[in-house]
């Protein structure tokens, strides 16, 4: 059955972690939620680069228009592919996303970090780094069992994979696409959660930036709404939020 509906994971998960939105959907999309590259099943078997996430996410839209729908990394990446993919893509919800960083200073210096962290995932192995990634402050107040479920979603990678991913897509070798958002003239909704104060101000700039967006603020959410309020994302994919 053809996708109308591509929902593309965030850094240590895999497409898994959209099960509750899909379940939210209750079957009103046709969709695919893969597993990027250096995760999940493909963890070795994808090179992990935003080119590469480019051919894979076409590849699968076929010549279909479809919506596209990310979280965070998977943000960055759909973000991305809107721009590469044209008029195959007719409409993109990004959720806790960003477009890059935009001075080159700073992305050298998180290229380098990354790649730090990357060494370090692969020195630590995957059980110790899923704790330390889970216990951010980025991910604090999250319920207890979604925390649980999160967590066990990211045992399902590999340290090795994990390490490419962010070697290949993580925010320091992304180029920026801030002076680009002019360029989508796709609707966007962009998601947050009201405590993701973060990305809600990225959000908030890129709104102002792109050509037709909406701004949806998650009431007591924090960044991975997509866990958190599942039925909230679901409803902005279907064009029923409130």
């Amino acid at each position: 059955m053809p996708a109308e509906l591509i929902l593309v994971h965030g850094f240590t998960q895999t497409g898994r972690s959209w099960q509750p939105v899909l379940h939210a959907l209750g079957g009103r999309y046709r969709a695919l939620a893969p597993d990027l590259p250096g995760h999940g099943d493909f963890a070795a078997r994808r090179p992990a680069s935003f080119a590469a996430c480019d051919a894979y996410l076409g590849a699968l839209a076929g010549d279909r228009r479809i919506t596209l729908a990310g979280y965070s990394l998977g943000g960055r990446v759909a973000l991305h592919a809107g721009l590469s993919l044209g008029d195959r893509v007719e409409r993109l919800v990004l959720i806790g996303a960003s477009p890059g960083l935009a001075n080159a200073s700073e992305r050298g210096a998180r290229a380098d970090a990354d790649a730090a962290l990357a060494d370090r995932i692969e020195a630590i192995g995957l059980d110790a780094f899923v704790r330390e990634w889970g216990a951010q402050p980025l991910f604090a107040g999250m319920p207890r069992g979604i925390a649980e479920l999160a967590e066990a979603d990211r045992m399902r990678n590999t340290a090795e994979g994990l390490a490419a991913a962010l070697r290949g897509l993580g925010t320091g070798v992304m180029p920026s696409l801030w002076n680009r958002l002019e360029e989508l003239t796709v609707a966007v909704d962009l998601v947050v959660g009201e405590r993701d104060l973060k990305f809600r101000a990225i959000a908030e700039r890129m709104q102002a930036a792109l050509p037709d967006a909406r701004l949806h603020v998650v009431p007591s959410a924090g960044h991975a709404v997509q866990l958190e309020v599942p039925g909230a994302v679901a409803d902005v994919l279907a064009g029923t939020e409130g």
